[in-house]
């Protein structure tokens, strides 16, 4: 299956046996448990629950919440510590859509409900800079992300070149979002998704992909023209699957992929 993305922009107290020869000590089960200190984490991201282990010390757990929560902190952390604060004790932090950073101007974290001013003082260089640091290259199409999630990072040049504004968007793997459409990818149909910025149309489609090449036991080639299905870095975000993933330098070379890869596909 050779997925492309396509789409258009519109406006769960047992006392085991033991054998003679060792003598039985009180069973204790494994219960859950709070460490006595949680790892430092970004203000306002709630740290993964432990569970104790033979010896009595803390394991951590993971869940899908938690995973959401240390991604959103890797992108917050492009943030100066004072607007990160105050994004992070906003009421509809896990609904974060994107922050803005243009020079010289306030910056921006928009949610839901609206626009938030998240500092009183302008966008200098050295915030610019202090982010740019900590993504990946910038590519032609002035893009870059963050290695292992689905955040992009577009920017904005002056006529020197000169990266003057970041648009930190928030990328989010949510399994079974296409569940609506699991007829529709059982039977190979042709699906065209068509929405307005933000409404999920590329989770829509990671979940497709991870759909087939996990659920239907399809060989599914992604082809990632900017990396928005299969996350930054050379590793693909766990969000597709068992899907592989082949990254496109620039739009224009990519039908050349798709010739290259479409005989290992299926579909």
């Amino acid at each position: 299956m050779l997925l492309q993305l396509n789409f258009l922009h519109l406006p769960y107290n047992h006392q085991p046996s033991l054998p003679n020869s060792i003598t039985s000590k009180p069973f204790t089960p494994r219960i859950p448990c709070l460490p006595q200190s949680f790892p430092r984490t970004v203000s306002g991201l709630r740290p993964s629950l432990s569970a104790c282990s033979s010896l009595g010390s803390p394991v951590f757990l993971s869940s899908p919440e938690d995973d959401l929560d240390v991604e959103l902190g890797r992108l917050l952390a492009l943030l100066p510590e004072e607007m990160r604060r105050r994004v992070s004790d906003h009421p509809e932090l896990h609904q974060l859509m994107e922050v803005v950073m243009d020079l010289g101007r306030k910056p921006l974290a928009r949610f839901p409900s609206g626009d938030f001013v998240i500092s009183e003082f302008p966008i200098t260089l050295q915030d610019i800079e202090h982010a740019t640091a900590q993504v990946g290259d910038f590519a032609i199409d002035n893009r870059a992300g963050i290695s292992r999630t689905l955040h992009r990072i577009s920017a904005i040049r002056n006529r020197k070149g000169a990266i003057i504004g970041l648009t930190c968007r928030v990328g989010r793997a949510i399994s079974g979002s296409a569940k609506l459409l699991r007829d529709l990818v059982q039977d190979g149909a042709s699906l065209l998704l068509i929405g307005p910025p933000g409404v999920g149309k590329t989770t829509i489609i990671r979940d497709i992909a991870r759909m087939l090449a996990n659920d239907y036991k399809k060989r599914v080639m992604i082809v990632d023209t900017s990396n928005e299905i299969g996350g930054d870095g050379d590793i693909p975000h766990t969000g597709i699957g068992s899907a592989r993933r082949m990254q496109v330098p620039n739009s224009d070379m990519q039908h050349k992929v798709m010739a290259v890869q479409s005989g290992s596909a299926q579909g």
